[in-house]
């Protein structure tokens, strides 16, 4: 099982995936920022940056499926 701290770091990918969806391969780096923040949440409780990290996920896939 996952520790707190190694949620944290699977949410900090999550984010700079997130972030990096919006300038290359959204549609792959968006998801990939969803699954990480699912997994961020799993295994940190109350991990910041797990919502981060799904919420920049989400906001790519529907930019993308928007234009």
């Amino acid at each position: 099982m996952l520790n707190s701290s190694t949620g944290l770091w699977v949410g900090l990918l999550g984010i700079v995936l997130g972030v990096l969806g919006f300038f290359y391969a959204p549609l792959w780096l968006g998801a990939g920022a969803v699954l990480l923040g699912l997994v961020a949440l799993a295994y940190s409780y109350k991990s910041f940056v797990g919502w981060i990290s799904l919420i920049l996920g989400v906001v790519v896939l529907i930019w993308t499926l928007m234009s």
